[in-house]
């Protein structure tokens, strides 16, 4: 007998390859980039080591170029850079440790010799948004490329395009894939829904209290995840009261939905999270800290808040924000905000100029 399979999901083969190339950049290996400009040969400064660099030397075929955000290209050089990535020649650089100092302020590593800039590479975007969703220091070894002999396995290989239009895409192909009853002790007939992207391995979480589809604008309060002040209590943000206080208030409107998103540190990750903390130490707001490193100011992808709420049959809410960008973003993306609630805490005296910034530089209305 012979068997057929359906063909493959294209979708998830798009999804599959952009997750596996993160993957590779992660544990410091060389990954292949697609463009229409040619093939490329990536790099994450970070995680650079002997070997990486060795397959990233024998892919190449042409000068390479470190890029950077314009934001860390600022930090470093102290001149005003544009917000894309921005190219420099690669000098004396192309050593593990110089890399790492490039790419993390915190490692506070002086360059012997300045950056000098090159020609930034039309595929330069799609390279740093790879590094970003792989959440490495945005940092990343850029060179073109050629087919080689190498000894081990043939490097991965992924699309400028699928690189790009991936926040999009992963985002609307989230499917539930688990539900349980979770009472809680401010709101009992709770259960939680588990929502994740085919092959991502990330989850995001509704919490549903109550019947929320019932109710014509339910409350909702998207919630990124914080893992220092959900969990832990850490007294430098507000996240936890944040998340307790809103679902105390839907507990006593008796319906509605926190969604919990994985996107710690406003979507870098909680690596990078702690590496602003060491900077916000050193007398860097939470704004500049991040620009620092190398990311924006807010890097987190709202479509997928949105699409669970579609999927919830919420697309028409009552919002508990005190951003107004969030507020923007979500109405972007389709859905109605019939009304926005502030969802405030009191300053604890260790997170005061934290709430000052958030109100000075975000536009958080706080008072």
């Amino acid at each position: 007998m012979t068997v057929t399979h359906p063909d493959p999901d294209p979708v998830l083969i798009r999804l599959r390859a952009v997750h596996r190339a993160m993957g590779e950049l992660r544990r410091g290996a060389a990954v292949l980039l697609d463009s229409p400009d040619g093939r490329a040969v990536l790099l994450a400064a970070e995680m650079a080591g002997a070997d990486g660099l060795r397959a990233f030397a024998a892919l190449a075929d042409g000068p390479a170029a470190l890029l950077l955000t314009g934001m860390r290209a600022a930090a470093i050089t102290g001149i005003a850079a544009p917000d894309g990535p921005v190219a420099f020649a690669t000098g004396a650089l192309l050593t593990p440790d110089v890399l790492r100092g490039v790419a993390d302020p915190t490692a506070d590593q002086l360059l012997a010799e300045p950056l000098v800039p090159r020609p930034t590479p039309a595929a330069a975007p799609a390279a740093m948004a790879l590094i970003k969703l792989a959440r490495v220091l945005p940092a990343v070894l850029f060179a073109p490329s050629r087919v080689a002999n190498l000894a081990g396995p043939e490097p991965l290989v992924v699309t400028a395009a699928d690189v790009l239009t991936y926040a999009e895409t992963s985002a609307g192909t989230l499917v539930r894939v688990a539900e349980a009853a979770v009472p809680l002790a401010s709101a009992p007939n709770t259960r939680i829904i588990a929502f994740r992207a085919p092959d991502a391995g990330i989850e995001h979480l509704a919490i549903v209290i109550g019947d929320p589809a019932a109710v014509d604008a339910p409350l909702v309060r998207v919630h990124s995840e914080c893992f220092t002040g959900d969990l832990l209590g850490s007294l430098r943000c507000d996240c936890g009261p944040q998340l307790h206080l809103a679902l105390e208030r839907i507990a006593a409107a008796g319906a509605g939905v926190v969604l919990y998103l994985s996107q710690e540190g406003r979507g870098i990750g909680l690596v990078n999270k702690l590496r602003a903390y060491a900077l916000q130490d050193r007398g860097f707001d939470t704004l500049d800290a991040n620009r620092a490193l190398g990311w924006y100011a807010d890097e987190r992808n709202f479509m997928i808040a949105a699409t669970m709420l579609r999927d919830l049959g919420l697309p028409r809410i009552r919002l508990m924000s005190n951003n107004p960008a969030k507020v923007a973003a979500l109405q972007t993306c389709g859905i109605e905000i019939v009304a926005i609630e502030p969802l405030r805490t009191a300053p604890n005296g260790t997170n005061d100029a934290y709430l000052a910034t958030k109100a000075r530089r975000f536009g958080h209305t706080l008072g």
